[in-house]
Order: C-alpha cells, then sequence, then structure tokens
C-alpha cells in the first residue's frame, strides 16, 4: 500500500479560550510534553548538570550528563542502555572460545610513593600511641586517613593493613563438614575458564537456577497458606546472607570440576518473595554435578544469637561518653563489645542452605535459545525489587511483604549494623552518632525486601573487561563507523578538561526544559549520523531525513 492511500491528517487546533479552566487545568504542561518526546528518541529525563572548563583555552560550558540510573521507573532511557549494556556483556563472554586477557597494570611511582608515605605514618602512629601522644595520634589516623583515600583514587584495589593491632586473635572455627550434609569430591582447580569443545566444534555452556529452601506451603499467588506457621524468621535470615551463599557454592562448584568456572548471574524475587538467582555458565556442567554441589552447600553464621530482642519501643541503650560505648539505660552497664559476644560461640546463629529444586540446562553458543535466555537474565533489571514483587499484588501477598518487612527490620545484615543494639551488643565501628536499631543497609528497606549488594553478579574473568570497558567498546565502534564512512567526529581526547557542579543559581544555567530539547536535538543529530554512515558503508540509499526512535544508538 503506497503513503498516498494513507495521508496525514492534520491536527485541528484546540479552542483553549472556550475552555473551562477546569478543562485547561487538565491539560499536559510543557515540561510533561518536552520529558515524553525524550523518553520517546531515548533521551535521559533526568540530566545532570556539570560545569566544564577547557583548561587550555579557559571556554566554559555547561552540560547535561546522563543519570545513569537502573530503574525505569527513574530514568527508563538510563534503565534501558544499563539493560543493554549487561545484555552485550553477558554475550561477549557466555561462549568464549579463548581464554580472556585481563593483564594487571604494573604499580606506577605515584602508587609506591603514596604506600612508603603511608607505611611512615603507620610507624610514627603506633609510635605515638605507644607513648601515650593522643593528640599526635589523632592527627596520624587523620593523615593515614588521606593516605588510603590516595591511593583508592590511584586506583590501588585491595584491603590495605590495619594501624590498630586486635590484641586478640580472631576465634577459630571448625572447617571439619557438616554430619548432615552430603561431602563433596575435592580437585585442584586449575585456572582454565573455558569450557571443554566437542566433536570438534561444539562447545556447550550451562544455564543453572538457584533457590532457597521452603518456609512453610504457599497458595498459588505466592502468600503463605498459614501466615502464623510461616517461618518469617529464617527467611529473612537467609535473605541477608543468599550473597554469601551463592559465593560458596561457586567455590564448592569449582573444586568439584577442577577448573575455574566463570559465571553471569541475575538475582531475582520468586512470587513468595524468596531471592533465586539465575546464571549463565561458561562450559557444560552435568546436572548431576550441579545438584551434587547445592545439595552438599551451606554457610554456617556465626554470629551472637538474636532470636530474643532485649531493648525495643523507649527501652534503648544510650551512649555512655565515659565508657565511650552503649549501656543499659537501667544499669548504666556497657553492652557486650562485638569481639567479647563472637569469642566462645558454641554453634552458628544461622545455617543457610538452598532448596532442593535446582534447574540447569545446557545451551549452544550462536543459537536462538542463548539469546532468548539472555533475554530472560536481564528482563527484570529496569524494575525494582518492590516493582516486580507488586507487579499484582494482592491484599494476601501484600500482608506476605509487609511481615517479611518487619522480620527483616530487626534482622542485623552485618557486623556492623546498628540492630544488634537490640540484642545487647555492640556492633564493630558503633560511635554516639549509631542510632539504636536503625541501619542505613539496603537489606532492612522495604524496596529491597532483603535483598542487598547488586543486581548483577558478574565473574571477575568473565569477559576479561569492566561495564565500563564494554560501554567504551560500543563507543568505539560507533566512532569507526563514522570514521569509515567520512563523517569523521572531532577528536576531542587530547583536550584538558576540568568537570565541577553547576553552582546553585547560576544565571548561565538552562532550565531543564531547555536542557532536554538541546539534548533531543542532539540525539537525532548522532543518529542521522548513523544513519548516513550506514547507508554509505552498506552501499545503501540515504536514509529520510526523519529519525525514528527505534533507530541505532550513536553514542
Amino acid at each position: 500500500m503506497s503513503e498516498s492511500t494513507n495521508p496525514v491528517v492534520p491536527a485541528v487546533p484546540l479552542d483553549v479560550a472556550g475552555m473551562t479552566s477546569a478543562e485547561r487545568a487538565r491539560m499536559p504542561l510543557s515540561l510533561d510534553v518536552v520529558k515524553a518526546a525524550a523518553e520517546q528518541h531515548g533521551v535521559c529525563t533526568r540530566p545532570i548538570l556539570r560545569e566544564v572548563v577547557d583548561l587550555d583555552s579557559g571556554e566554559v560550558r555547561i552540560v547535561g550528563v546522563r543519570c545513569n540510573s537502573t530503574q525505569a521507573s527513574k530514568c527508563a532511557a538510563c534503565a534501558d542502555r544499563n539493560r543493554r549494556s549487561r545484555m552485550a556483556q553477558c554475550r561477549e563472554g557466555w561462549h568464549l572460545d579463548a581464554e580472556p586477557v585481563a593483564e594487571r597494570h604494573a604499580p606506577n611511582s605515584d602508587q609506591v610513593g603514596l604506600v612508603t608515605y603511608r607505611a611512615d605514618l603507620t610507624a610514627e602512629y603506633r609510635r605515638a600511641a605507644a607513648e601515650g601522644d593522643h593528640d599526635q595520634v589523632e592527627d596520624l589516623r587523620e593523615g593515614i586517613r588521606e593516605a588510603d583515600a590516595d591511593l583508592r583514587a590511584e586506583g590501588v584495589r585491595g584491603n590495605l593493613p590495619s594501624v590498630e593491632r586486635d590484641p586478640r586473635p580472631a576465634p577459630a572455627r571448625s572447617t571439619r563438614r557438616r554430619q548432615d550434609t552430603p561431602n563433596l569430591p575435592r580437585r585442584k582447580v586449575s585456572k582454565r575458564t573455558v569450557g571443554r569443545e566437542f566433536a570438534g566444534r561444539y562447545r556447550p555452556s550451562t544455564f543453572i537456577t538457584l533457590t532457597l529452601d521452603t518456609y512453610g506451603p504457599v497458595t498459588s499467588e505466592g502468600a503463605p497458606a498459614d501466615p502464623g506457621a510461616y517461618d518469617y524468621r529464617r527467611a529473612a535470615r537467609d535473605a541477608v546472607h543468599f550473597a554469601s551463599l551463592v559465593d560458596r557454592w561457586w567455590q564448592n562448584l569449582r573444586r568439584v570440576v577442577g577448573f575455574d568456572a566463570q559465571y553471569f548471574g541475575t538475582v531475582e524475587p520468586q512470587r513468595r518473595i524468596t531471592p533465586h538467582a539465575h546464571f549463565a555458565v561458561r562450559g557444560s556442567i552435568p546436572h548431576k554435578v550441579v545438584r551434587q554441589v547445592t545439595a552438599a552447600t551451606y554457610l554456617q553464621v556465626w554470629w551472637p544469637d538474636h532470636d530474643q530482642v532485649r531493648y525495643a519501643g523507649d527501652l534503648l541503650p544510650v551512649w555512655d561518653t565515659r565508657q565511650s560505648g552503649f549501656v543499659d539505660p537501667d544499669t548504666e552497664r556497657l553492652l557486650t563489645p562485638w569481639v567479647d559476644a563472637v569469642a566462645d560461640l558454641e554453634r552458628p546463629a544461622h545455617v543457610a542452605t538452598f532448596g532442593p529444586q535446582v534447574h540447569s540446562k545446557g545451551i549452544l553458543g550462536g543459537t536462538e535459545e542463548s539469546g532468548r535466555h539472555i533475554g530472560y537474565l536481564t528482563k527484570y533489571l529496569t524494575k525494582s525489587i518492590t516493582e516486580v514483587v507488586d507487579a499484582d499484588t494482592t491484599p494476601r501477598l501484600a500482608d506476605h511483604a509487609d511481615r517479611l518487612a518487619s522480620e527483616l527490620a530487626l534482622t542485623p545484615c552485618s557486623e556492623r549494623c546498628a540492630v544488634w543494639l537490640l540484642y545487647g551488643v555492640q556492633p564493630k565501628g558503633v560511635t554516639s552518632r549509631t542510632t539504636p536499631g536503625h541501619c542505613k543497609g539496603k537489606a532492612h528497606r522495604r524496596d529491597t525486601l532483603g535483598l542487598p549488594g547488586r543486581r548483577v553478579l558478574v565473574s571477575r574473568r568473565w569477559s576479561g573487561k569492566t561495564l565500563s570497558e564494554h560501554k567504551a567498546d560500543r563507543a568505539a565502534f560507533v566512532r569507526e563507523a563514522l570514521a569509515a564512512a567520512g563523517i569523521a567526529k572531532p577528536d576531542d581526547t587530547t583536550a584538558r578538561l576540568q568537570w565541577g557542579p553547576v553552582q546553585p543559581g547560576d544565571p548561565h544555567a538552562p532550565s531543564r526544559a531547555e536542557l532536554l530539547m538541546h539534548m533531543i536535538a542532539q540525539r537525532l543529530a548522532w543518529q542521522a549520523e548513523y544513519q548516513r554512515a550506514q547507508a554509505v558503508l552498506t552501499h545503501l540509499p540515504p536514509p529520510r531525513p526523519d529519525v525514528s526512535a527505534t533507530s541505532p544508538v550513536a553514542a
């Protein structure tokens, strides 16, 4: 059918003057229209203003940079961009046929100098501490903090040695396996990360799903059949320690298969609001081995007992300046320090295990099935945990989420969690600014429901690149395509730029609507350039002037 059979009908102008005030109030605001246009063309709707100074020419500009949000409810364009980058990262590392190369940089002179400076500060600190010179101790401690920050800024990874020496050694824990779990065969783990090749051309990989145990019967909608009998305490603790349990599972798997198995995984809630993880694993792993490792994996949490809350309501521990710690409000006795609370534990406070249901499936690279599983891995990455859970919520399921959130509010999430004060234990790093029972950790938030940490789990040798490097590869591909088509962009890599925040009330700062409209125009220009480059490289006729929102992204 030709275009002439579907003529474009011009819009009828609205009679705004003849409208009532109520009808005019329902009309969209100009900013809402601009935001809708930005979303249609894949432009960030919450750009952050930054001031850029060219140190060579002295030119000062105010530009908008993407917010890089990972949730579509905050910024659909940035969330979709992040999801696509994750999909590319998963695809690139899943079916590699050669070992990824990730060479570690040699220490430079600045890093070596900072480490030497920190070593001198540490020696002076310990000398001053031994002599009782408290003023110098404080000054040296601040200097060591600054040196550590400078080392981090220089790109130094790993833990730096603490300047405080604990006079008591860490309590020894038995490494003997529990009698109620099966033993696992153990092999020496080689550095190989690429799976075996079969029949001279097939290199299959694996898709695995791990799920936590049951805490009571649930209905088809995911709500407990009997909320009073549902084990919310164990469900909350399993959710908090889920990431550590997954780490232990990978440790066991590598010891069984004998090579450094690599993975790309995502953590999502089930319908019953229990976390489970999907993993794309490089290499073929038999289902029997997966089930064996899952059944034998457990995590013992050697923490103080936290079954009974000792302080609640108006009766809370108070800070005592003289004793430098929290004390009982009635007896003024110092609460048990963390090192004393974990010194003589006879049994773990909690043991986390996986449920009997485990799914694994072999996948061949380059097939339609592998593409479907990559989409399945990343389909919820643009939504928060609450959005996934509350998508089709019912009153019973909402009550289930509230009960779990209430239990998570009383479940310590780490050794530094302020919730420990409710159980009469002073956590590590406690100060006068600590509020008993109020921890800012993600595990206690209603929008995470016990799923702390990252939603995406990627092993270090998955593709040999970080997510930022994968994004840089996409940008480099576009630049190379533009250069090959003769549409070269100016090279600003040698410019010396200084970035900084825009001061409130800056008269040169554009309004949000103006900034979004500029970014829309820039986006359309980039897309048109990329389409012209594709047309030149593929010897196709040039595209039409109008640019669709689904056109390839140029940056």
